[in-house]
């Protein structure tokens, strides 16, 4: 007598294999989507900063962005950028001289040479009958055409608002005789007041310097220190000058130089 067949049971949860395997694979792609995002990310930084390169200098683009820049630098720790990783700036004392206080600035800037933050002859200095003149040049401080301050050069800036000796200082803005004309900067005068007016905001933010002994002024193009016609020329004067004035220097400036030569200046009628 042959056995009854039992009919075959129907696995109704069978689906739940194909569901994992298809959670699985969605799971696996949106990681790999993730990870090229990422790096799309890092070639957007790169082609937004070479874009704006080429173009800032014919003033295709706005230099000053009304959005923040496709950076990956992080911008507290450039608001807070203290030199406490390097060499402890030497103590400054009041009766430092200028020549002491080249030499020690020197030192100074050659760590920060080395460590790539500055590229040589990017800062340079020179005794003056004004005082002791720290020339600060835009391609180690600034991007062409602009007057935002280059965030690796921020620590040398640190060093300085906290090891200036105090006293009168006047922040001077330079430029080439090459024209400019974008939506940001009319003209030279603009740019060179610009620029360091920039420098010495990040000087009182960096370090403890008395506003009352703090000026800035731009010259634009025509407080040249070398030939504008060649190239090597207009790069040296595209600078901004940190003056530690002397005690005789500063008793007429910077009122009478500003008056004199600022071109929004000019004399009221009685």
């Amino acid at each position: 007598m042959s056995r009854k067949k039992h009919p075959e049971h129907v696995n109704h949860e069978r689906w739940l294999v194909s569901y994992a395997d298809f959670i699985t694979l969605l799971f696996a792609f949106f990681v790999v989507l993730f990870a090229s995002s990422q790096t799309d990310k890092k070639k957007q930084i790169k082609l937004a900063e070479a874009m704006q390169s080429a173009f800032t200098p014919l003033g295709t683009f706005d230099a000053h962005s009304k959005t923040p820049p496709l950076t990956d630098i992080n911008a507290a720790a450039i608001t807070n950028a203290t030199p406490a990783a390097l060499t402890p700036p030497l103590p400054t004392t009041s009766t430092e001289t200028l020549e002491e206080t080249k030499a020690r600035l020197t030192r100074l800037l050659a760590e920060q040479v080395a460590a790539g933050r500055i590229p040589p002859g990017g800062m340079t200095m020179r005794i003056t009958p004004d005082g002791l003149v720290i020339s600060l040049h835009e391609a180690g401080f600034f991007p062409s055409g602009s007057a935002e301050v280059r965030a690796a050069s921020i620590p040398m800036l640190s060093i300085l608002a906290i090891t200036l000796p105090a006293g009168p200082l006047r922040i001077e803005g330079h430029t080439d005789n090459v024209p400019i004309h974008t939506a940001q900067f009319a003209s030279n005068w603009e740019l060179s007041t610009a620029r360091s007016t920039a420098i010495a905001r990040l000087l009182l933010e960096q370090g403890p310097i008395n506003p009352a002994n703090l000026s800035a002024a731009g010259y634009a193009e025509f407080h040249p220190i070398a030939s504008n016609a060649t190239e090597e020329g207009r790069t040296q004067n595209r600078r901004v000058d940190i003056i530690l004035l002397r005690p005789s220097a500063s008793q007429n400036a910077p009122i009478d130089q500003v008056q004199a030569k600022s071109p929004a200046t000019t004399p009221k009628k009685d």
